[in-house]
Protein backbone atom coordinates (compact mmCIF):
# COMPACT_ATOMS: atom_id res chain seq x y z
CA UNK A 1 0.00 0.00 0.00
CA UNK A 2 1.25 3.50 -0.85
CA UNK A 3 2.29 5.43 2.24
CA UNK A 4 0.11 8.33 1.03
CA UNK A 5 -2.99 6.14 1.08
CA UNK A 6 -2.08 4.53 4.40
CA UNK A 7 -1.54 7.94 5.99
CA UNK A 8 -4.87 9.26 4.70
CA UNK A 9 -6.75 6.27 6.11
CA UNK A 10 -4.93 6.60 9.43
CA UNK A 11 -5.99 10.24 9.70
CA UNK A 12 -9.55 9.59 8.59
CA UNK A 13 -9.83 7.27 11.57
CA UNK A 14 -8.29 9.85 13.89
CA UNK A 15 -10.28 12.85 12.70
CA UNK A 16 -13.70 11.15 12.70
CA UNK A 17 -13.05 9.84 16.20
CA UNK A 18 -11.81 13.27 17.28
CA UNK A 19 -15.03 14.90 16.10
CA UNK A 20 -17.11 12.26 17.87
CA UNK A 21 -15.24 12.45 21.17
CA UNK A 22 -14.93 16.24 21.16
CA UNK A 23 -18.70 16.42 20.70
CA UNK A 24 -19.12 14.16 23.73
CA UNK A 25 -16.75 16.22 25.88
CA UNK A 26 -18.26 19.56 24.87
CA UNK A 27 -21.80 18.30 25.37
CA UNK A 28 -21.03 17.03 28.88
CA UNK A 29 -19.26 20.21 29.95
CA UNK A 30 -21.72 22.70 28.43
CA UNK A 31 -24.63 20.89 30.05
CA UNK A 32 -22.77 21.06 33.35
CA UNK A 33 -22.25 24.82 32.98
CA UNK A 34 -25.93 25.36 32.16
CA UNK A 35 -27.20 23.26 35.07
CA UNK A 36 -24.94 24.60 37.85
CA UNK A 37 -25.67 28.29 38.61
CA UNK A 38 -22.82 28.41 41.17
CA UNK A 39 -20.17 27.29 38.70
CA UNK A 40 -17.65 29.90 37.55
CA UNK A 41 -18.26 29.75 33.79
CA UNK A 42 -15.01 31.48 32.79
CA UNK A 43 -12.87 29.19 34.95
CA UNK A 44 -14.69 26.04 33.83
CA UNK A 45 -14.32 26.97 30.16
CA UNK A 46 -10.65 27.89 30.52
CA UNK A 47 -9.92 24.62 32.35
CA UNK A 48 -11.63 22.56 29.65
CA UNK A 49 -9.76 24.38 26.89
CA UNK A 50 -6.51 23.61 28.71
CA UNK A 51 -7.44 19.91 28.94
CA UNK A 52 -8.20 19.94 25.21
CA UNK A 53 -4.86 21.57 24.40
CA UNK A 54 -6.26 25.00 23.46
CA UNK A 55 -4.29 27.56 25.45
CA UNK A 56 -3.10 31.17 25.16
CA UNK A 57 -6.42 32.52 23.94
CA UNK A 58 -6.79 36.29 24.03
CA UNK A 59 -9.62 37.83 25.98
CA UNK A 60 -12.18 36.31 28.34
CA UNK A 61 -13.42 32.78 27.78
CA UNK A 62 -17.11 31.97 28.10
CA UNK A 63 -19.44 29.28 26.80
CA UNK A 64 -19.77 30.94 23.39
CA UNK A 65 -16.00 31.20 22.98
CA UNK A 66 -15.62 27.59 24.10
CA UNK A 67 -18.02 26.42 21.40
CA UNK A 68 -16.33 28.56 18.75
CA UNK A 69 -12.92 27.02 19.54
CA UNK A 70 -13.89 23.39 20.14
CA UNK A 71 -16.96 22.98 17.92
CA UNK A 72 -17.53 25.52 15.17
CA UNK A 73 -14.09 26.66 13.96
CA UNK A 74 -13.86 25.32 10.36
CA UNK A 75 -10.07 25.65 10.15
CA UNK A 76 -8.91 24.19 13.47
CA UNK A 77 -8.16 20.44 13.32
CA UNK A 78 -8.87 20.29 17.05
CA UNK A 79 -12.44 21.50 16.61
CA UNK A 80 -15.39 19.37 15.53
CA UNK A 81 -15.95 21.21 12.25
CA UNK A 82 -12.22 21.30 11.51
CA UNK A 83 -11.80 17.58 12.22
CA UNK A 84 -14.68 16.65 9.92
CA UNK A 85 -13.24 18.89 7.19
CA UNK A 86 -9.82 17.23 7.60
CA UNK A 87 -11.39 13.75 7.48
CA UNK A 88 -13.15 14.65 4.21
CA UNK A 89 -9.91 16.03 2.75
CA UNK A 90 -8.05 12.84 3.60
CA UNK A 91 -10.86 10.79 2.06
CA UNK A 92 -10.55 12.88 -1.11
CA UNK A 93 -6.82 12.10 -1.24
CA UNK A 94 -7.58 8.38 -0.88
CA UNK A 95 -10.59 8.15 -3.20
CA UNK A 96 -9.18 5.08 -4.95
CA UNK A 97 -9.57 2.98 -1.80
CA UNK A 98 -12.41 4.73 0.04
CA UNK A 99 -15.82 3.31 -0.80
CA UNK A 100 -18.39 5.55 -2.48
CA UNK A 101 -20.68 5.23 0.53
CA UNK A 102 -17.98 6.35 2.92
CA UNK A 103 -17.02 9.30 0.70
CA UNK A 104 -20.65 10.34 0.39
CA UNK A 105 -21.13 10.15 4.17
CA UNK A 106 -18.10 12.34 4.85
CA UNK A 107 -18.90 14.75 2.04
CA UNK A 108 -22.55 15.12 3.08
CA UNK A 109 -21.54 15.66 6.70
CA UNK A 110 -19.02 18.33 5.74
CA UNK A 111 -21.48 20.36 3.68
CA UNK A 112 -24.21 20.06 6.32
CA UNK A 113 -22.11 21.58 9.11
CA UNK A 114 -23.03 25.27 8.55
CA UNK A 115 -26.75 24.51 8.52
CA UNK A 116 -26.48 22.45 11.67
CA UNK A 117 -24.46 25.12 13.46
CA UNK A 118 -27.05 27.79 12.69
CA UNK A 119 -30.16 25.71 13.35
CA UNK A 120 -29.26 23.59 16.37
CA UNK A 121 -28.36 24.14 20.00
CA UNK A 122 -24.96 22.96 21.18
CA UNK A 123 -26.56 19.79 22.59
CA UNK A 124 -28.35 18.96 19.36
CA UNK A 125 -25.27 19.75 17.29
CA UNK A 126 -23.20 17.38 19.44
CA UNK A 127 -25.84 14.67 19.04
CA UNK A 128 -25.85 15.12 15.27
CA UNK A 129 -22.03 14.86 15.16
CA UNK A 130 -22.13 11.62 17.15
CA UNK A 131 -24.70 10.19 14.75
CA UNK A 132 -22.67 11.17 11.67
CA UNK A 133 -19.49 9.72 13.17
CA UNK A 134 -21.36 6.48 13.87
CA UNK A 135 -22.56 6.40 10.25
CA UNK A 136 -19.01 6.85 8.90
CA UNK A 137 -17.60 4.25 11.30
CA UNK A 138 -20.35 1.76 10.46
CA UNK A 139 -19.84 2.21 6.72
CA UNK A 140 -16.10 1.73 7.10
CA UNK A 141 -16.61 -1.45 9.13
CA UNK A 142 -19.07 -2.92 6.61
CA UNK A 143 -17.53 -1.87 3.29
CA UNK A 144 -13.75 -2.17 3.79
CA UNK A 145 -11.76 -5.36 3.38
CA UNK A 146 -9.77 -6.31 6.47
CA UNK A 147 -6.49 -5.48 4.75
CA UNK A 148 -3.69 -3.07 5.64
CA UNK A 149 -5.84 -0.06 4.76
CA UNK A 150 -8.49 -1.04 7.26
CA UNK A 151 -5.85 -1.69 9.92
CA UNK A 152 -4.44 1.81 9.48
CA UNK A 153 -7.92 3.34 9.78
CA UNK A 154 -8.71 1.38 12.97
CA UNK A 155 -5.24 2.14 14.34
CA UNK A 156 -5.86 5.86 13.95
CA UNK A 157 -9.34 5.56 15.44
CA UNK A 158 -8.07 3.59 18.45
CA UNK A 159 -5.21 5.98 19.25
CA UNK A 160 -7.56 8.95 19.08
CA UNK A 161 -10.14 7.17 21.22
CA UNK A 162 -7.59 6.41 23.94
CA UNK A 163 -6.40 10.02 23.88
CA UNK A 164 -9.86 11.59 23.91
CA UNK A 165 -11.32 9.23 26.51
CA UNK A 166 -8.38 10.17 28.72
CA UNK A 167 -9.22 13.85 28.20
CA UNK A 168 -12.86 13.25 29.08
CA UNK A 169 -11.87 11.42 32.26
CA UNK A 170 -9.49 14.24 33.12
CA UNK A 171 -12.40 16.70 33.17
CA UNK A 172 -13.75 14.96 36.30
CA UNK A 173 -10.98 16.52 38.41
CA UNK A 174 -11.66 20.06 37.17
CA UNK A 175 -13.36 22.59 39.40
CA UNK A 176 -17.05 21.96 38.86
CA UNK A 177 -16.23 19.03 36.59
CA UNK A 178 -18.88 16.50 35.59
CA UNK A 179 -19.89 13.63 37.83
CA UNK A 180 -18.90 10.09 36.92
CA UNK A 181 -22.50 9.33 36.02
CA UNK A 182 -22.45 12.22 33.54
CA UNK A 183 -19.15 10.99 32.08
CA UNK A 184 -20.60 7.49 31.67
CA UNK A 185 -23.52 8.98 29.74
CA UNK A 186 -21.09 11.04 27.65
CA UNK A 187 -19.18 7.90 26.66
CA UNK A 188 -22.38 6.02 25.87
CA UNK A 189 -21.34 3.67 28.66
CA UNK A 190 -24.04 4.12 31.29
CA UNK A 191 -26.21 1.10 30.43
CA UNK A 192 -23.20 -1.14 29.85
CA UNK A 193 -21.80 -0.02 33.22
CA UNK A 194 -25.05 -0.84 35.02
CA UNK A 195 -25.16 -4.30 33.46
CA UNK A 196 -21.54 -4.98 34.32
CA UNK A 197 -21.82 -3.91 37.96
CA UNK A 198 -25.45 -4.91 38.49
CA UNK A 199 -26.43 -1.30 39.10
CA UNK A 200 -23.25 -0.30 40.91
CA UNK A 201 -22.98 0.77 44.52
CA UNK A 202 -23.63 4.03 46.25
CA UNK A 203 -21.08 6.59 47.44
CA UNK A 204 -17.42 6.92 46.62
CA UNK A 205 -17.09 3.27 45.62
CA UNK A 206 -19.40 3.93 42.69
CA UNK A 207 -16.89 6.50 41.41
CA UNK A 208 -14.11 3.92 41.63
CA UNK A 209 -16.24 1.44 39.69
CA UNK A 210 -16.98 3.99 36.98
CA UNK A 211 -13.28 4.82 36.70
CA UNK A 212 -12.46 1.12 36.59
CA UNK A 213 -14.98 0.56 33.80
CA UNK A 214 -13.89 3.48 31.59
CA UNK A 215 -10.20 2.89 32.16
CA UNK A 216 -9.76 -0.86 32.45
CA UNK A 217 -12.72 -2.80 31.07
CA UNK A 218 -11.39 -5.07 28.32
CA UNK A 219 -14.79 -5.59 26.68
CA UNK A 220 -16.16 -2.05 26.44
CA UNK A 221 -14.91 -0.48 23.17
CA UNK A 222 -14.52 3.04 24.56
CA UNK A 223 -12.40 2.13 27.57
CA UNK A 224 -8.80 3.30 27.49
CA UNK A 225 -7.40 -0.22 27.85
CA UNK A 226 -9.61 -1.60 25.06
CA UNK A 227 -8.53 1.20 22.71
CA UNK A 228 -4.84 0.63 23.49
CA UNK A 229 -5.22 -3.15 23.01
CA UNK A 230 -7.01 -2.63 19.68
CA UNK A 231 -4.18 -0.38 18.50
CA UNK A 232 -1.68 -3.08 19.52
CA UNK A 233 -3.56 -5.69 17.48
CA UNK A 234 -3.57 -3.41 14.44
CA UNK A 235 0.20 -2.97 14.65
CA UNK A 236 0.64 -6.73 15.06
CA UNK A 237 -1.46 -7.35 11.94
CA UNK A 238 0.56 -4.78 10.01
CA UNK A 239 3.86 -6.38 11.07
CA UNK A 240 3.22 -9.87 12.47
CA UNK A 241 6.90 -10.93 12.58
CA UNK A 242 8.09 -9.30 15.79
CA UNK A 243 11.07 -11.60 16.20
CA UNK A 244 12.01 -13.71 19.20
CA UNK A 245 13.53 -11.04 21.44
CA UNK A 246 11.46 -8.12 22.65
CA UNK A 247 9.97 -5.53 20.33
CA UNK A 248 11.97 -3.27 18.06
CA UNK A 249 8.80 -1.38 17.16
CA UNK A 250 8.65 1.77 19.31
CA UNK A 251 4.89 2.08 18.80
CA UNK A 252 4.06 -1.41 20.09
CA UNK A 253 6.46 -1.08 23.00
CA UNK A 254 4.90 2.23 24.06
CA UNK A 255 1.36 0.86 23.81
CA UNK A 256 2.17 -2.26 25.82
CA UNK A 257 3.96 -0.28 28.53
CA UNK A 258 1.11 2.23 28.85
CA UNK A 259 -1.55 -0.48 28.99
CA UNK A 260 0.45 -2.39 31.60
CA UNK A 261 0.80 0.71 33.77
CA UNK A 262 -2.99 0.99 33.84
CA UNK A 263 -3.92 -2.67 34.18
CA UNK A 264 -1.56 -3.40 37.06
CA UNK A 265 -2.74 -0.54 39.25
CA UNK A 266 -5.91 -0.59 41.29
CA UNK A 267 -8.79 1.75 40.36
CA UNK A 268 -8.37 3.56 43.69
CA UNK A 269 -4.72 4.29 42.87
CA UNK A 270 -5.66 5.53 39.42
CA UNK A 271 -8.38 7.78 40.86
CA UNK A 272 -5.93 9.29 43.32
CA UNK A 273 -3.57 10.25 40.50
CA UNK A 274 -6.09 10.58 37.66
CA UNK A 275 -4.96 13.83 36.04
CA UNK A 276 -1.33 12.69 35.80
CA UNK A 277 -2.29 9.20 34.58
CA UNK A 278 -4.51 10.62 31.85
CA UNK A 279 -1.74 13.01 30.84
CA UNK A 280 0.57 10.03 30.44
CA UNK A 281 -1.98 8.25 28.25
CA UNK A 282 -2.24 11.32 26.02
CA UNK A 283 1.54 11.59 25.76
CA UNK A 284 1.79 7.89 24.91
CA UNK A 285 -0.80 8.24 22.14
CA UNK A 286 1.21 11.15 20.71
CA UNK A 287 4.46 9.15 20.83
CA UNK A 288 2.82 6.16 19.15
CA UNK A 289 1.40 8.38 16.41
CA UNK A 290 4.86 9.85 15.80
CA UNK A 291 6.42 6.37 15.74
CA UNK A 292 3.82 5.13 13.24
CA UNK A 293 4.45 8.16 11.03
CA UNK A 294 8.21 7.62 11.07
CA UNK A 295 7.89 3.96 10.15
CA UNK A 296 5.01 3.89 7.68
CA UNK A 297 4.74 7.44 6.31
CA UNK A 298 8.39 8.51 5.99
CA UNK A 299 7.90 10.42 2.74
CA UNK A 300 4.73 12.23 3.80
CA UNK A 301 4.79 15.99 3.84
CA UNK A 302 2.81 18.24 6.10
CA UNK A 303 -0.72 18.82 4.86
CA UNK A 304 -2.27 22.24 5.26
CA UNK A 305 -6.06 22.24 5.21
CA UNK A 306 -7.65 25.31 3.70
CA UNK A 307 -11.28 25.94 4.51
CA UNK A 308 -13.58 25.96 1.51
CA UNK A 309 -16.47 28.31 1.15
CA UNK A 310 -19.44 26.28 2.31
Amino acid sequence: MLSRIAESLFWIGRYVERADDTARIVDVQVQRILEDPWLDEAEACASLLAVMGARDLDGPVDRRRLLDVLAYDPTGPGSIAGALAAARENARRAREVVSSEMWEALNTTYYAIPTRVRAASAHRFAGWVRERAAVVTGIADTTMSRDAGYQFLVLGRSLERADMTARLLATTVLEGGPSWQTVLHGCGAYEAFLRTYRGGRQGGRSDAQAAEFLLLDRLFPRSVVNALATAERCLEDLDPDAGRVGYADDARRTLAWTRGQLEFRSPDELLGDLAEEMQRVQQAASRVSDAVSRRYFPMSAGVAFTAEAI
